[in-house]
């Protein structure tokens, strides 16, 4: 079987849907058991229904894993993917932080470095392939709400 450039293209598309997925399953792992704690925690009244998050993630993770894909194929391996496989490794890293551990001060901290590499990415991806940059918008605006959020929680307890 000759391995064609387009047939190269779409067998990436799963190994950034995976990367993604294990980045889901590493908040996944840290927040379960989470629910009643977050529940328990102060929240400021503008705080979404817990059951929001998870269709929220489901779609956001869908969209970030497409970004990053449409980058690598028109590019491959780019400044844009470091920025992006730096975001990944920074979200992956939040729900520890918050939920296994309770370090609400240092997850609002690390959430910031999460927010300049969501720039960062987007900022990169643009000239790339600006699909991937606007794929990565809504991702940016979430991550914005989650910090006011994270910080209204770490304020309030």
């Amino acid at each position: 079987m000759v391995v064609t450039t387009e047939s190269r293209r779409w067998v990436a598309l799963p190994v950034f849907l995976v990367a993604v997925a294990l980045v889901a399953v590493i908040g996944s792992l840290a927040a379960s058991g989470a629910g009643a704690e977050y529940l328990a925690l102060e929240r400021p009244a503008w705080a979404p229904p817990q059951w929001l998050f998870g269709p929220v993630w489901t779609v956001l993770y869908i969209m970030i894993a497409v970004a990053g894909w449409l980058a690598w194929t028109a590019r491959g391996w780019s400044r844009a993917l470091t920025a992006y496989a730096v975001q990944l490794v920074l979200n992956a890293a939040w729900t520890p932080l918050f939920f296994a551990a309770g370090w609400y001060g240092v997850a609002f901290a690390e959430l910031c470095l999460l927010w300049i590499a969501i720039v960062a990415t987007i900022v990169l991806m643009w000239p790339v392939k600006r699909a991937a940059a606007l794929l990565m918008a809504p991702y940016l605006v979430w991550v914005t709400y989650a910090g006011a959020l994270n910080l209204a929680i770490w304020q309030l307890n």
